[in-house]
C-alpha cells in the first residue's frame, strides 16, 4: 500500500498540511500524519463510513495546542487544539455539524472509553493517536497489517518517538498544571516536573465550601 493514496487530495486537506507544518514541529507534523493514516486504516477495516478529510484535519490539529502560542492560555491543550481546527474550518466554509464533530475528535482524543462510541471521525482520531503513541492494536494485524505499517513509518519516520513526544507533552503543560487534573497528562507531569502534585478527586470533595 502506498500511504499517500490514503491523504485525502483537496484544497481543504493542502490548507490543513500547510498550516500545521508551518506552525508545528517535524515530531508533531509526522506524528499527526501517522495518526490519520493509522486511523483510517482501523476505519476501513471496521468498516466505519467516515469523512477522510474531516478525519485529516482532526488528526492533524490535533496537537496543536501543545504549541507555545497556546501555553498560556490556562485550557487543556486539547481545547486549543480542537479551537484551531474550528476556526480554520469555518474560515474554509465547512458547516457547522462537520465543525463540531472535529472539535469533539480533537477535544477528547486523551479521554480513553469515550471516543469510541461516537462519530467515526471521533472513534478515530482517537484509535489512530492510541496506536501511534500507545501501541494499542500494534499485534492486531487485522487493524492495521504490518506492511502497512511499515509503509507510513517509512513515509512518516519516528525516531526515538517515545522520548521526544513525551518532552513535547511536558513542555506543552508544565505551564499550565491545572489542566491535568482528572486525565492521563497528570502522569507525564509526575515523571517529569519536579514537585508536581496532582489533584486529587477525593481530597476536592472533601475540600469543597459544602458544609455536609
Amino acid at each position: 500500500m502506498d500511504p499517500m493514496t490514503l491523504i485525502p487530495d483537496s484544497p481543504l486537506a493542502t490548507a490543513a498540511t500547510a498550516l500545521v507544518r508551518d506552525t508545528t514541529s517535524e515530531l508533531v507534523y509526522h506524528h499527526s500524519r501517522r495518526v490519520y493514516l493509522f486511523g483510517a486504516l482501523q476505519g476501513r477495516a471496521r468498516g466505519l463510513a467516515f469523512d477522510p478529510e474531516l478525519l485529516y484535519v482532526g488528526a492533524m490539529f490535533h496537537d496543536l495546542g501543545l504549541g507555545e502560542a497556546h501555553r498560556d492560555s490556562g485550557r487543556r491543550f486539547e481545547v486549543d487544539g480542537a479551537e484551531e481546527a474550528a476556526r480554520f474550518l469555518r474560515s474554509h466554509g465547512v458547516d457547522e455539524d462537520a465543525v463540531r464533530r472535529v472539535w469533539t475528535a480533537i477535544a477528547l482524543h486523551t479521554t480513553p472509553g469515550v471516543p469510541e462510541f461516537m462519530e467515526p471521525e471521533v472513534a478515530l482520531v482517537t484509535a489512530g493517536v492510541e496506536y501511534d503513541v500507545l501501541g494499542i492494536g500494534y499485534e492486531d494485524p487485522a487493524a492495521v497489517a504490518p506492511e502497512d505499517r511499515a509503509a507510513i513509518v517509512a513515509l512518516h519516520p519516528r525516531p526515538d518517538f517515545k522520548r521526544r513526544i513525551l518532552q513535547a507533552f511536558t513542555e506543552g503543560i508544565a505551564p499550565r498544571p491545572a489542566t491535568t487534573f482528572g486525565n492521563v497528562k497528570a502522569d507525564v507531569l509526575r515523571h517529569f516536573v519536579p514537585g508536581f502534585r496532582p489533584g486529587d478527586f477525593v481530597e476536592t470533595i472533601r475540600g469543597s465550601a459544602w458544609p455536609e
